[in-house]
């Protein structure tokens, strides 16, 4: 049996992606040694984006690391200061550049939200408010799929985009998004989105699969933390295995990707021991505790509103 840890999903492009990958947001002085530690470990999945700041470590652990290029599968993604169509080459090669390689596996739209084109990531006015730009994403996307053409990037997909967004895609583009990374853990299902996603052929990714209680998406204390679900731990007392590999374990056991992010050695190598499958009583038990809880929504701060129609919607 080929373990979670080794496991890998088929592309609609015919590429493997293998089932858990390490996630390098924040900690741009940390993640040289994360990435570095993560493919010692195994790991062969590697996801990062310009808005990181981490590309630079990432190309530097690869480098070091040993591993032939081909082995090793990295995403990084599109931010949203350069969705000038005449933008996204030139933003691809820095994050080429930066990496110090010659293609992408994977190259995401991070959001599907364009702000004022410029140098500046996070361009505000006096005020603070961030300055969006009206380029449509379909735009932004169909660029993209020139650089499939020209082999700088393996497969193109998105991220944080609502169904309607997508479905616009699927209608317009001529290539079909490889993979949509998104928000998904146990207290976040959306399981009928899934579902749209597995009948077109299109890979999920999960992001913050321990759920988010990053400071920086607004207090939740009062829901506790995902990885203190008593269900989560009670699974993970009968595997011998943490709430978080359980939590892992599920998402890969409903056929998604999960890029958990940490600077800890110890808490990388054992996000990696997931050798174990649930038998399906438990992965039914998980899918039972969705609280429609989303973490990250920026719709107040990009001035967009993201998610429409989707589970966990905040209002704004």
């Amino acid at each position: 049996m080929v373990s979670n840890a080794q496991k890998t999903f088929k592309l609609s492009t015919g590429a493997q992606i293998p089932a858990i990958g390490l996630g390098t947001w924040q900690d741009e002085s940390a993640q040289e040694a994360a990435v570095l530690v993560a493919l010692q470990a195994g790991y062969r999945h590697i996801d990062t984006a310009r808005c990181y700041g981490t590309e630079v470590a990432v190309g530097k652990a690869i480098k070091q690391s040993g591993i032939p290029r081909s082995e090793i599968f990295v995403t990084s993604k599109l931010w949203n200061n350069k969705h000038h169509p005449d933008d996204v080459g030139q933003a691809l090669q820095a994050s080429l550049d930066d990496l110090g390689m010659e293609y992408l596996d994977l190259f995401l739209m991070h959001w599907p939200v364009a702000f004022k084109r410029g140098d500046d990531p996070f361009p505000s006015d006096k005020d603070g408010n961030l300055i969006t730009e009206d380029i449509d994403y379909l735009d932004t996307y169909k660029a993209m799929e020139g650089l499939v053409k020209s082999g700088k990037a393996k497969a193109i997909g998105v991220s944080n985009f609502s169904q309607q967004e997508i479905e616009r895609i699927l209608t317009n583009a001529t290539i079909k998004p490889a993979v949509h990374q998104m928000e998904i853990h146990p207290w976040l299902q959306q399981k009928d989105f899934f579902e749209f996603h597995r009948k077109h052929g299109i890979h999920v990714t999960q992001y913050s699969p321990f759920g988010n209680q990053n400071e920086i998406y607004g207090s939740r204390e009062q829901h506790g933390q995902l990885v203190n679900d008593k269900t989560l731990v009670e699974i993970g007392k009968k595997y011998g295995k943490t709430s978080n590999q359980v939590a892992l374990a599920w998402g890969i056991a409903h056929g998604r990707s999960v890029i958990p992010k940490s600077k800890s050695p110890e808490r990388i190598t054992q996000n990696f021991d997931i050798v174990f499958e649930l038998e399906p009583e438990d992965v039914e038990k998980i899918d039972s505790i969705d609280k429609k809880l989303r973490f990250n929504d920026s719709s107040k701060d990009f001035g967009y509103e993201l998610f429409t129609g989707l589970d966990g919607k905040q209002k704004v």
